[in-house]
């Protein structure tokens, strides 16, 4: 009888052992398929739950619930001046405030903030109350800026989570600013630096008249 005749009529070694290798991997992955691939519990992403808010927020909090838009009530924060005192919007309240979210590489914003600091020198008397949110940057970059280069004299936070840009949806585009009324509504989102005359327009839609 010809090798070839045996080989055909035999048993093939080489099959029966990978016949037994099939069989164990079938076993093993009913017994133990999610410890290999990993469960469900395990490998899914689980986002955490936002805490119920306090009335009084801390430094870097941030009260929201949603994306905001024009006719909706500012989202209270509580954020750090670069002299570590915690200021919430919440305290403006009967004010009108513009929150102009920010960063010193941001060549828009570096260019759009004279035009801030001269409607504020010009409003203030008005009650006007200007906060620049700057996005993530240490103290002493954004103090040099500020003060330094700048000269501005309105009020600098430093939103160092970028929490409070994210809860504003202000986090795709600098420089981003929210116009908010005196009963805390937001009256105007802008997105992309601002000239003199695009804020005055706002304003006045800002600051109640008579």
């Amino acid at each position: 009888m010809s090798q070839e005749q045996q080989t055909g009529t035999g048993r093939n070694p080489l099959l029966i052992i990978g016949g037994f290798v099939l069989l164990g991997l079938a076993v093993a992955l009913l017994l133990f398929g999610g410890d290999l691939f990993g469960r469900d519990e395990e490998t899914a992403v689980t986002l955490p739950q936002v805490p119920a808010q306090s009335d009084s927020l801390q430094a870097g909090e941030i009260s929201s619930s949603g994306p905001l838009a024009v006719g909706d009530v500012a989202y209270d924060f509580t954020l750090q001046d670069l002299d570590g005192n915690s200021v919430s919007l919440s305290d403006l309240h009967g004010r009108p405030v513009i929150l102009n979210f920010w960063a010193t590489w941001c060549g828009p914003c570096r260019i759009e903030m004279p035009e801030l600091q001269a409607t504020y020198e010009a409003r203030q008397d008005d009650g006007l109350v200007i906060l620049a949110l700057d996005q993530q940057e240490q103290a002493d970059i954004v103090r040099e800026f500020f003060y330094g280069q700048m000269g501005l004299t309105f009020t600098p936070l430093l939103d160092s989570e970028g929490a409070v840009s994210d809860s504003y949806g202000a986090n795709r585009v600098l420089p981003t600013t929210f116009f908010v009324n005196p009963a805390g509504e937001v009256t105007v989102i802008h997105r992309g630096p601002m000239t003199r005359s695009q804020i005055d327009g706002y304003l006045a839609e800002t600051i109640p008249t008579g």
